[in-house]
């Protein structure tokens, strides 16, 4: 009775918590059931969501990637200076953002893959080259619509309509980014279940070395794990220009530990037991109801961490709990 009922607690526990968590809201607080704040909760997940879905990449192939939030904070502030300073089209501003998470995320894999550092310490390191680029690009300052910088000049452009659709448009009473998002966690679902390059990623990240032995170009798949990662670490940091409406410097700072936690707490998610974009989903899903209802309730915001951290704690607690026993 005990391991049948971990089971359905390893299993179900996380949906089961959502449903409970949404239950009591709704309950306690009129206006949390309704539409609008739901897809409020959504659109507002969004973003930490696309960085959750890097890291996860990264953590299938045995690997984490600690530089995602300062690629968003780059991100950021490059696409709203390519717009504002420089006055560049949308599509340019969108292909060079990626590109640069794609570069930050080529600069990863070679360090990791061909100089074989460590990839916690690896991250780590680009994660401070990364912030501290993204602050002496921007000279610490915000950048908005028009800005006036130190000699007195005004920069020439502003961020227009077409880009700020992205975060703050509307497609069938969606937000845009969560059409978004609801798009990328498919893709990213299918191209990991039922694609050959997909199953390679779980096989290398379960034992490189059988995987390399089994001709499974391991390096490669490795290398496109911390490339993908930094892709999507990218589009959140173009999300995040467009949903704000200016480049912000450390927007990603925060980031990065609401999507670890949407990524460990995944791991519970119907019984996975291992990093998967469903997971990651309902883990964002969770943190953002727990976000929002206490922020409706007027709980301090400084005490958000602290409930965050409990519910993070309560579900790597039942997950290593039993996959340990099943090892046993």
């Amino acid at each position: 009775m005990k391991d049948k009922l971990l089971n359905l607690l390893f299993r179900y526990g996380a949906v089961v918590v959502i449903i409970g968590v949404i239950a009591y809201f709704s309950l306690t607080l009129p206006y949390f059931f309704t539409y609008d704040n739901l897809s409020d909760i959504l659109g507002s997940i969004a973003i930490v969501t696309f960085v959750a879905i890097g890291v996860t990449l990264s953590l299938i192939v045995d690997g984490f990637d600690l530089s995602v939030g300062s690629t968003v904070s780059l991100t950021t502030v490059a696409s709203a200076s390519l717009m504002i300073w420089y006055e560049q089209p949308v599509y340019i501003v969108i292909l060079a953002s990626l590109a640069i998470g794609a570069v930050i995320g080529l600069v990863n894999a070679f360090m990791i893959v061909k100089l074989r550092i460590p990839d916690l310490l690896a991250t780590l390191a680009v994660m401070y080259i990364v912030s501290g680029m993204h602050k002496t690009y921007a000279q610490g300052y915000t950048i908005y619509n028009h800005m006036q910088f130190p000699d007195g000049t005004k920069a020439p452009g502003e961020i227009p309509t077409s880009f700020l659709l992205l975060g703050q448009g509307r497609w069938l009473g969606l937000p845009f980014s969560v059409v978004l998002l609801i798009a990328a966690v498919i893709l990213v679902h299918v191209f990991l279940t039922y694609t050959r390059y997909g199953r390679q990623m779980y096989v290398t990240g379960g034992n490189e070395e059988a995987a390399r032995l089994s001709g499974i170009k391991v390096k490669k798949v490795r290398t496109l794990a911390y490339v993908a990662s930094g892709l999507f670490a990218a589009i959140a940091g173009i999300l995040y220009a467009s949903r704000v409406g200016s480049g912000q410097i450390d927007a990603g700072a925060p980031l990065l530990m609401e999507a670890v936690a949407a990524v460990f707490v995944g791991f519970s998610v119907l019984g996975a037991g291992k990093p998967n974009v469903i997971g990651t989903f309902v883990g964002s899903i969770l943190i953002g109801v727990l976000v929002n209802g206490l922020t409706m309730m007027n709980v301090q915001y400084f005490a958000h961490d602290i409930i965050k951290g409990i519910v993070l704690v309560l579900a790597l607690s039942v997950t290593f709990y039993v996959l340990n026993r099943r090892r046993a």
